[in-house]
């Protein structure tokens, strides 16, 4: 019988939603036999305390966790306790082991078959210190599943777990966001992986959250060690895309529990304080989301056709996407794919109308930095001519210093006391940009703004303490001191979905994103719609007016 758990097809982190749901709790009632709590110090003793516990609070728990050590301190017998123990919880109630264990090799192998196959526990706790290998052995059965240790509720978790390290993507982070975004990404690959992050720092679990938002956290500390229930739920639930329930998040309490008069009681008041704070939260973010309605950007034609452009051609995708960062994104935008002429002729107009929108941009120079920029900007620079009759000069730098010829590594127009504009397709981390801006000073030039096709409007993984809720392009414009427009940004994304007739999974799933990783809105207005100067096109073949565009070429 002990096997039943970890021996069932059904993934775990399915069965543990699937449960979450059915008893509308996210309680993971802790088995902790403290010998002090034990009518003696045996097995048997421990047995009958996680037995009684078991049957006064299987109506509300959403799973159990025994903790290995209560029982390992008993020897063989102990052990033994431990599997009967687990054996002792209904089949439809997850197993999760809290063990803690962390080696490699073949360590790691037997202690992963002690977890699953001898315990029979669906789940266990991993200190994943030492790396990928000494996870991969829980980690190979899709059907079992593990909860790494990432932001722990201890006091000296800070000694180590904060540490400033900075990732293979370049980006600068705490120790445990990179353990966090490994945890979403790389060692995710069968989708079983879940962090732990203590109820009692509440920054923590949002940082962890915006780093990894499709992943399950055990969140202890709720209780004994002070954690604020309240705000735990705000910041690590997101809603489940199919069902709409709020979830992602597991508090497990144990001598809240066992210590009460009567542990059935105590289980369902914390049912209840923990339904209450996850109502909360959905109605805060209801209420956000009514409060921000009314300031939702309307799309101007120009958006609308190039948000329809990009989806015709492959370039803006639907689904989910596992960005660079780490992220899980229900969408993808790869510039890359406008590749032939009459596509960046479009996309040349549509970068065009988004200048011509935002009378703020005086320049007298595009600059489109190595390599995407440089067809960008001088398509930008062409639509400009041809269908507003502006004509600006160009500049872009070569990735490596010419010595021969003109020289350097800038080729096209003087930047020497020019205003000079940007041009680039997005701005994930600003990298590119700043890059971009230390070359234009270096010349001479004065920056005047920055336009890019796609605004994801989201909080970057690396948002600093003095700036949580920054966006990547905010970031630019509050170093630089300059404008950064866009085509669109994912707000406009949002207004053409839930207006287009899409799929409403699509739309909701992008709701969603924004609402957990969104950046704080600024002030500036919605592009208005610019008045399109038509000219004649046929001797360049550039440009057409946006009414016309053929969406199919």
């Amino acid at each position: 019988l002990h096997c039943l758990h970890s021996m069932a097809s059904e993934r775990f982190f399915e069965k543990l939603a699937a449960r979450a749901a059915a008893v509308d709790s996210l309680l993971c009632v802790g088995l902790d036999p403290h010998v002090k709590e034990l009518s003696e110090p045996s097995p048997a003793a421990a047995a009958a305390f996680c037995k009684r516990l078991i049957d006064e609070t299987s109506g509300v728990a959403a799973a159990y966790k025994p903790n290995a050590a209560f029982f390992e301190q008993f020897g063989s017998e102990g052990v033994k306790a431990l599997e009967e123990v687990v054996a002792m919880v209904p089949p439809e109630i997850p197993v999760l082991l809290d063990a803690k264990r962390g080696d490699i090799g073949s360590t790691s192998e037997a202690y992963a078959k002690a977890s699953f196959t001898a315990c029979g526990a669906g789940a266990v706790t991993l200190n994943g210190y030492m790396g990928s290998d000494s996870l991969d052995p829980f980690l190979r059965d899709p059907a079992q599943a593990a909860f790494i240790l990432c932001k722990t509720s201890n006091p000296g978790s800070n000694d180590l777990q904060t540490l400033p390290v900075r990732g293979s993507d370049g980006q600068e982070r705490m120790l445990f966001e990179q353990v966090a975004l490994l945890a979403e990404t790389r060692w995710n690959e069968q989708k079983n992986v879940g962090l732990v992050v203590g109820a009692t720092d509440i920054e923590a679990i949002r940082r962890v959250r915006a780093v990894a938002p499709s992943l399950w956290i055990l969140a202890p500390g709720v209780g004994a060690q002070g954690g604020e229930l309240g705000a735990a739920c705000e910041a690590g639930l997101f809603l489940h895309p199919d069902t709409g329930h709020t979830t992602g998040i597991l508090f497990p309490v144990s001598r809240g529990i066992s210590r009460a008069e009567s542990p059935s009681v105590a289980a369902e008041a914390l049912r209840v304080q923990i339904n209450a704070a996850r109502r909360a939260f959905v109605e805060k973010s209801t209420s956000t989301a009514a409060e921000a309605a009314p300031v939702a950007p309307t799309l101007a034609s120009y958006q609308k056709q190039f948000i329809e452009f990009a989806i015709a051609h492959s370039v803006l995708k639907f689904g989910e996407f596992t960005l660079k960062s780490g992220r899980l994104s229900p969408y993808f935008f790869n510039a890359g794919l406008f590749c032939s002429g009459k596509t960046m002729a479009a996309l040349g107009s549509f970068y065009a109308q988004a200048v011509q929108a935002n009378t703020d941009l005086q320049f007298d120079v595009i600059f489109g930095p190595a390599y995407k920029g440089i067809p960008l900007g001088t398509a930008v620079a062409m639509a400009l001519a041809t269908g507003f009759g502006r004509d600006v000069q160009v500049a872009y730098n070569r990735k490596e210093k010419k010595d021969h010829g003109e020289g350097g590594v800038l080729v096209g127009a003087s930047l020497q006391g020019k205003r000079v504009l940007i041009v680039d397709d997005v701005i994930t981390a600003g990298t590119a940009i700043r890059e971009a801006v230390q070359i234009v000073s270096g010349a001479g030039g004065s920056i005047a703004g920055v336009v890019i096709a796609l605004d994801r409007q989201e909080v970057t993984s690396s948002a600093s303490a003095s700036a949580p809720s920054e966006s990547a392009v905010q970031s630019v414009e509050r170093e630089v001191g300059c404008p950064v427009v866009s085509i669109v940004g994912l707000t406009h994304l949002q207004a053409f979905l839930s207006s287009s007739g899409q799929d409403s999974a699509v739309a909701a799933a992008v709701t969603s994103y924004r609402e957990k990783l969104g950046a704080a809105e600024d002030e500036r207005a919605p592009h208005p719609n610019p008045p399109f100067l038509a000219r004649s096109t046929s001797s360049l073949g550039v440009l057409v007016p946006p009414g016309r565009l053929n969406l199919k070429v």
